[in-house]
């Protein structure tokens, strides 16, 4: 018989993984910050079973455990700093510079819009979803997806970025 965090939360730490590294650009550290988030889920499964939306109080913890470690920390570290390895054919640097680029204007939204952004076109969870993974109104999750989306068409028309 497989236990409540096989059944309930081990299935959602790919999302989960994704969402963090999303926020933090580091393998090592999303992975440190998802494993204590797992730990504390076992530590309060009794209480967790009942939980309505147990993926919004796992979104929320996740937060939670990022920010008490950038507090320790003072600053996240991330994969910027890396080097693109000289040996990838030219047309790989390029896309990855295109990736890079794109990666970038994402980062540079306002929180909000970033996640629901990552929800909706990464992890392709429908508004209702999203809306209650974040516990936020539907049209929220509407007029944010809006905004993220036409800051991101305005700035890769200004750096000159057609469709």
């Amino acid at each position: 018989m497989n236990s409540f965090f096989e059944t309930h939360i081990w299935p959602m730490r790919g999302k989960l993984y994704r969402l963090v590294y999303l926020w933090i650009k580091d393998q090592a550290l999303a992975e440190d910050a998802l494993q204590n988030v797992f730990e504390k889920t076992v530590e309060r499964q009794k209480e967790l079973q009942a939980h309505p939306n147990l993926m919004g109080w796992m979104v929320t913890s996740l937060k939670n455990e990022v920010l008490m470690h950038h507090r320790k920390n003072s600053r996240l570290e991330g994969l910027e700093a890396l080097k693109e390895p000289a040996h990838l054919p030219p047309d790989a640097l390029e896309a990855a510079e295109s990736h890079r680029l794109i990666f970038d204007l994402v980062d540079g939204l306002p929180e909000k819009q970033r996640e629901i952004f990552h929800l909706r076109e990464v992890e392709e969870m429908s508004y209702e979803e999203i809306a209650t993974q974040m516990e936020i109104s539907l049209d929220q999750v509407k007029v944010n997806l809006h905004r993220a989306r036409k800051a991101l068409r305005e700035r890769l028309i200004n750096q000159g970025i057609n469709r």
